[in-house]
């Protein structure tokens, strides 16, 4: 007789060839809707299931998987982050966690530069210029931007996205320095050509564009907070990609409207969807829709970790990406 397949539950809609293979792997229940699940749904989910594929919209707390009873097994996390999963909570009950890192990697690289180039070059003002029918042709003083070649590029976090997007800055011809946790072994430091600085007070102080790629953790809340965006040159130019909570929002916005920072890019906000509006409004503000990932080939590739992870469980192995709360 055949092992019993797992029932794995998934709480939004994927890409249609990850859900196939689900279908033919697992005994999966798919979601008929993209509407992110309840909080009364996520434990009923839970109850029922021996594996969760939550996302990042699925918030799942300690009281939440004391709730679940004892089915759950594995949390496969469709995303890298899992700061809205009590990790802790969930390996004390027993819980696996395991995630899809590296797969975002380039694409949120790209996004980073684009959202630099965005902002410096003031393309979303001429897009709308364009729309409304503005443009009455070619004017030497109009639409000035800035130039990022020579400029100084702080990223904090150097992990893999940080690193990526060091990569592709060097090419646009900008000076890269960076704030992390360790400093980087000698010959990635070298290959980078980085300068590390062990203060990021003493950093943004000196930077031209900051990139914040850096995970949200207890010590990474509001990391650029008022105190340090008064550090700032007023001629700065923030971009996020990461998480929002990283950034005090409602500073930002006081920083932006005072002209202490002169523009930001973001695609990831402090309060999820709920957004502070004056983030929409304000000229020198690019806001994307958490589109840092966003492409056909990362949400396969997402899907497809998930998959391993599960099918590697299933067979009674460690999940290759499994999730360890001591390293988060």
């Amino acid at each position: 007789m055949p092992a019993p397949r797992l029932s794995v539950v998934v709480t939004r809609r994927l890409p249609e060839v990850v859900e196939t293979r689900m279908k033919e792997l697992f005994d999966v229940t798919l979601r008929e809707t993209d509407e992110k699940m309840t909080r009364e749904e996520l434990v009923a989910a839970m109850q029922r299931a021996d594996v969760l594929v939550p996302t990042l919209t699925d918030h799942i707390d300690a009281n939440m998987l004391a709730a679940a009873g004892n089915r759950l097994r594995l949390i496969a996390n469709f995303g890298a982050g899992v700061d809205h999963i009590d990790v802790a909570s969930a390996r004390s009950r027993n819980v696996l966690v395991a995630n899809t890192p590296g797969v975002v990697t380039e694409d949120t690289a790209d996004m980073v530069m684009s959202l630099i180039l965005a902002v410096t070059r003031r393309i979303p003002e001429g897009l709308a210029g364009m729309a409304r029918g503005d443009w009455q042709g070619f004017a030497p003083m109009a639409n000035l931007g800035g130039r990022i070649g020579g400029k100084r590029l702080g990223v904090i976090g150097m992990g893999r996205i940080g690193q990526a997007v060091a990569r592709r800055a060097a090419a646009f011809g900008m000076e890269i320095h960076y704030h992390n946790r360790r400093q980087l072994r000698p010959e990635t430091e070298a290959d980078l050509k980085a300068t590390f600085w062990d203060s990021l007070d003493q950093m943004v102080a000196r930077m031209d564009v900051i990139s914040v790629n850096c995970p949200h953790t207890p010590s990474t809340f509001h990391l650029l907070n008022a105190r340090r965006l008064k550090l700032m040159k007023p001629s700065v130019v923030i971009v996020n990609t990461s998480r929002g909570e990283v950034i005090d929002e409602n500073a930002l916005v006081r920083a932006l409207k005072a002209g202490e920072v002169a523009g930001a890019g973001l695609d990831v906000y402090e309060h999820g969807a709920n957004i502070n509006p004056a983030l929409r409004e304000l000229p020198n503000v690019v806001a994307l829709p958490h589109m840092g990932s966003a492409t056909r080939e990362g949400r396969i590739e997402m899907g497809e970790k998930v998959i391993l992870n599960i099918k590697t469980f299933a067979d009674g192995h460690r999940p290759p990406d499994l999730v360890v709360p001591g390293l988060l």
